[in-house]
């Protein structure tokens, strides 16, 4: 058995009414997406506060899964019709062959290493070093597989920096990641925070799989009111933070409060040219320096003053 993917090229007007005529029509599944993903043009959207609750890309495509012998050419003039747009927009059709898409997906994921003593290692996998620190993660719907560089050069420092004892923040904490590993690397108690409650879902579930204390382990959605009252933050002696620049620009106080005197704070998420204008945000409260890249991403780090 096989399906067709209908992928159509709008806008942000459209894309939403056409998404909804589409499922009206028949589609089994639809997908909005970014069109100028991968380039330099993708435009990131982000759930800060202050931001807008609903946005979409300025170009978009939207990606219409139905079943084999659908119609998708008459039903893509239907859909057209039922929005009003002024002209048939550009499309594709895909043929999606059937496959084993479980394996499919966990061949996409192996054991990563991230130093001698530090792994990732989806649960399907045995750890290649038993002996080794492992964090077992499976991928899901919060940000944090491990691989992706920023989440490496975050988990890096904390390998090569934690002292044990060390209270420890993850501010914007996905799949919990971070917060797993410092606790597993002798952290003494870990608060992880973050906007989206399947976030905060997937870090508990993920943090018992890791067999952690939960007497040492908090994860809270409690993100608008720290925001509003950033005193309500208890300090810590490390702040991890892995967003993107725009966000942590624009949480700087409320880290900064977060952190104790001559605590440390670690920021990822941070594209080599938007270093700068981070390091500017932070250097009231910190000492701060770019510590390591990796594939065009920055860490920074900084000592609270």
């Amino acid at each position: 058995m096989s399906w067709k993917t209908l992928v159509i090229t709008t806008n942000n007007v459209y894309a939403e009414p056409l998404s909804e005529a589409l499922l009206a029509l028949g589609a089994l599944s639809v997908e909005i997406l970014d069109a100028a993903a991968g380039t330099a043009d993708e435009q990131p959207l982000y759930g800060e506060p202050g931001a807008p609750a609903q946005q979409l890309w300025q170009k978009t495509e939207v990606s219409a899964l139905f079943e084999e012998g659908a119609d998708v050419i008459a039903i893509l003039r239907s859909a057209v019709d039922a929005t009003g747009m002024p002209e048939q927009p550009g499309y594709h059709v895909d043929v999606v062959e059937e496959q084993d898409w479980v394996k499919l997906t966990q061949s996409q994921f192996d054991p990563i290493s991230i130093s001698r003593r530090l792994w990732i290692v989806p649960t399907w996998h045995q750890p290649p070093d038993p002996a080794a620190i492992n964090l077992i993660l499976d991928p899901g719907l919060a940000f944090g597989t491990g691989s992706h560089p920023t989440t490496q050069l975050c988990l890096a420092w904390l390998d090569q920096s934690l002292q044990h004892g060390e209270t420890v923040l993850d501010y914007g904490c996905g799949s919990g990641i971070l917060a797993i590993a410092a606790l597993k690397l002798g952290a003494r108690h870990v608060t992880g925070i973050d906007i989206d409650p399947h976030a905060i879902q997937a870090s508990q579930a993920n943090a018992v799989l890791n067999a952690c204390d939960v007497e040492r382990f908090f994860f809270t959605t409690d993100y608008a009111v720290t925001e509003k009252n950033p005193d309500s933050i208890a300090q810590v002696d490390i702040v991890v933070a892995n967003i993107l620049s725009n966000p942590l620009i624009m949480l700087a106080p409320v880290l900064a409060q977060a952190t104790r005197g001559g605590g440390r704070i670690v920021l990822s998420g941070i594209l080599q040219e938007q270093s700068q204008d981070v390091q500017a945000a932070y250097q009231s409260w910190f000492e701060m320096q770019a510590t390591q890249s990796q594939d065009g991403w920055v860490l920074l780090t900084g000592v609270k003053k």
